[in-house]
């Protein structure tokens, strides 16, 4: 199975722990987001991953097996940690070359993978000439060359315009869609929101959150629901039979604070009381994290 497994993790340096203790588990079939603000360890815990660091104590498996115990590594796990890790001298072509014969990877992957990142025409460039967006996506190619069952990417849209934001997202779901497992870290709530389906949140190097999507934003979030009507009067008379109050928004619809838009729905209709327009108001993905991590940030500015 290509699960991340993740237990009682801990990476102390001196007396500071960038990790501690660490439990959860990235399932495949799922884009995982993997937030937390600067400092709460999400590197550091994809490092330990990858056998590039040691932990002081716990375990960080992929399949119940450490990285550095894979004998072909890239056919199982593919990642982009730092996209300016490729040698500028060489081409995007000899880059990737270079790797798939290091893990025994037939070389016409090179080619698939340049194509499925969209940089085939830039193949015979030297990657100093790249721009940031481009060397991403080189990072990105890097990642796919063994057709892995895990990728961890670290700030993938990192660099890339609006097209190239598009085409992350749609590949990142698209793999978890074939069943892989996909854990992404960004500070990027509004794509976040976009990809993932799951959520692990650290804060202090501790896990704030493990949970869906929906889950997290829901327990940070009052109900409340946007609407409009053609006869306000009635609707305001029948919400407050049941305790709720219509209340007018500044861009001339209406909000009711503590109900669903079924609820809402539901009575409207029972009382014959036209909705023009119904949507639940829920917050932010960026609202929900900012409530959780408020306490666990290393750097916030002064207001």
């Amino acid at each position: 199975m290509n699960s991340i497994e993740i237990r009682e993790l801990t990476k102390a340096y001196g007396t500071h722990r960038a990790v501690d203790g660490l439990t959860f588990d990235v399932l495949p079939g799922r884009v995982t987001g993997f937030l937390g603000p600067n400092g709460a360890g999400k590197s550091t815990t994809m490092r330990l991953l990858l056998g590039l660091d040691w932990a002081t104590s716990g375990t960080a498996t992929i399949g119940g097996r450490r990285f550095t115990d894979f004998p072909d590594p890239l056919h199982q796990v593919g990642a982009l940690l730092d996209a300016q890790a490729a040698h500028g001298g060489r081409t995007a072509r000899e880059h990737l070359r270079f790797l798939a014969a290091a893990d025994r990877i037939p070389m016409r992957r090179v080619d698939e993978v340049l194509e499925q990142t969209g940089i085939a025409s830039a193949a015979g460039r030297r990657v100093k000439s790249f721009s940031l967006g481009m060397r991403q996506r080189l990072g990105i190619a890097a990642a796919l060359l063994g057709d892995p069952g895990v990728l961890l990417l670290d700030e993938p849209a990192n660099g890339l315009d609006p097209e190239g934001i598009i085409w992350i997202r749609e590949l990142m779901r698209g793999l978890a869609a074939e069943g892989r497992t996909v854990l992404v870290s960004s500070h990027l709530m509004s794509e976040t929101s976009a990809f993932a389906d799951h959520l692990v949140v650290l804060g202090n190097g501790r896990l704030l959150a493990d949970t869906s999507m929906e889950e997290f934003i829901d327990a940070r979030s009052t109900p409340r629901v946007r609407l409009r009507t053609s006869d306000p009067v009635r609707l305001r008379a029948a919400l407050a039979r049941d305790g709720f109050e219509l209340v007018t928004a500044d861009d001339g619809r209406w909000t009711v604070e503590g109900i669903r838009a079924d609820q809402v729905g539901s009575l409207a209709a029972r009382e014959g009381v036209p909705v023009l327009e119904l949507s639940d108001d829920r917050a932010s993905l960026e609202q929900a994290y900012l409530d959780l991590t408020a306490d666990h940030a290393q750097f916030a500015a002064t207001r």
